[in-house]
């Protein structure tokens, strides 16, 4: 196990990454406001009837982050016809002003700081000249929109549905060298704490709650931001909970240990599923069960390329399962796309029609759950190329530890 650990050192923290490209957003989602484009380019960017906007307030923080480059917890964007207005608080000064000339963007979006009724009064002023304006219909509530639609008026507004992160979905170099960055300390942090897992066969007492911990660490230590998600360890009969939180489980000889977890840096995330089994081999049931799942999820990266709909990955994961005559057991989709979070378009499961294309990237994850024997899944983050695909999570599939 030591050599699959020093495989994956502690990336250079100095190392150069391409640098990201902010300039142009603006008129890109002023383009699909026009052509009335929504997620991925395969609907209507309105969530129902009514005027085409050509202004859009954008509340979303992953989105402002993506189009202007500031990343505060208070901000709001309004993209009119001819301008672009940030508002935010008096904390984000410095910071606001900071990030919009680092991204690129400060001769394209005017900075207005003040309170709340200031914000909004600025972005009022924002939108004049606009014939209507859309908000984001699935971040904002029902009372913010009832408030914003009085502030507005009368001007209309519309409810729209991912106009920027249909945007979103095609990564640039940029974003495709921070996500290689965050899956490769992932990579190197789970491969510094698998001796934890090791240990357990001479006697070492290692909770879920511990590896959880110190895998988390290991992250941190390695130059991630935070943790993408909440770590998940599952061991015994609870790695047969897809969702399991790491709890005081003691990890045994012969156990199955899911272990989902991923690292986040300059705000792109990875995502990576391992199965292992302590002390050995597994035997049984649940060594058919780790060859199934390995199978799926093989035939599923194989299968991803452009030109290929997201839900047809699905079909070839969940047809090497459902041959196995686990289908029912194989509960959730087989992936989704990554990038600014840790969920994002395209969803990768039965009837997505949406069509992969170069720079997209999106995880194939497999799983079979047995309740009262174990589970397994295995998981790797994929960026689409023009030939077919590439690994971005790069740990390796050895099962015994």
């Amino acid at each position: 196990m030591s050599d699959v650990a020093s495989a994956h050192g502690v990336p250079d923290r100095a190392a150069p990454l391409a640098p990201l490209s902010v300039a142009g957003r603006l008129d890109r989602v002023r383009a699909a406001l026009a052509a009335d484009v929504g997620p991925a380019g395969d609907g209507a960017a309105r969530a129902g009837d009514g005027p085409r906007p050509d202004a859009l307030l954008v509340t979303t923080g992953a989105n402002l982050r993506w189009l202007t480059g500031f990343t505060g917890s208070a901000g709001l964007l309004l993209i009119g016809p001819d301008r672009a207005l940030l508002a935010t608080d008096g904390r984000y000064r410095t910071q606001a002003g900071q990030q919009l000339a680092a991204a690129g963007v400060a001769d394209e979006v005017e900075l207005s700081i003040g309170g709340l009724g200031a914000q909004r009064e600025a972005l009022v002023g924002a939108a004049a000249g606009a014939t209507a304006v859309g908000l984001e219909a699935t971040d904002i509530t029902w009372s913010a929109a009832t408030s914003w639609g009085a502030l507005l008026a009368p001007l209309p507004v519309v409810a729209t549905h991912g106009v920027v992160e249909g945007l979103r979905v095609v990564k640039e170099e940029g974003e495709l060298a921070r996500m290689e960055r965050a899956a490769a300390i992932a990579d190197a942090a789970l491969g510094s704490v698998l001796p934890m897992l090791a240990g357990v066969r001479e006697g070492a007492v290692v909770t879920e709650a511990d590896f959880a911990a110190a895998l988390d660490h290991a992250m941190r230590l390695a130059g991630a931001e935070d943790r993408a998600f909440e770590t998940i360890v599952a061991s015994g009969e609870n790695s047969a909970k897809p969702h399991a939180r790491p709890g005081g489980r003691v990890i045994a000889v012969g156990d199955p240990v899911v272990v989902d977890f991923g690292a986040i840096f300059d705000g792109y995330r990875s995502d990576m599923t391992r199965t292992f089994c302590v002390g050995g081999a597994p035997t049984g049931q649940l060594a058919t069960v780790f060859d199934v799942v390995a199978a799926s999820q093989a035939a599923g990266v194989a299968s991803v390329a452009p030109g290929v709909a997201a839900g047809d990955v699905d079909r070839v994961c969940r047809d090497r399962i459902a041959e196995a005559g686990w289908a029912e057991r194989f509960e959730h989709g087989t992936g989704h796309g990554v990038g600014l979070d840790i969920h994002e378009g395209p969803a990768v499961g039965a009837g997505s029609t949406a069509i992969l294309q170069p720079g997209t990237v999106v995880t194939v994850e497999p799983g079979v759950y047995l309740p009262g024997v174990g589970g397994v899944r295995i998981e790797d983050t994929l960026v689409v190329t023009p030939t077919g695909s590439r690994p971005l999570t790069r740990f390796p599939k050895e099962v015994a530890v």
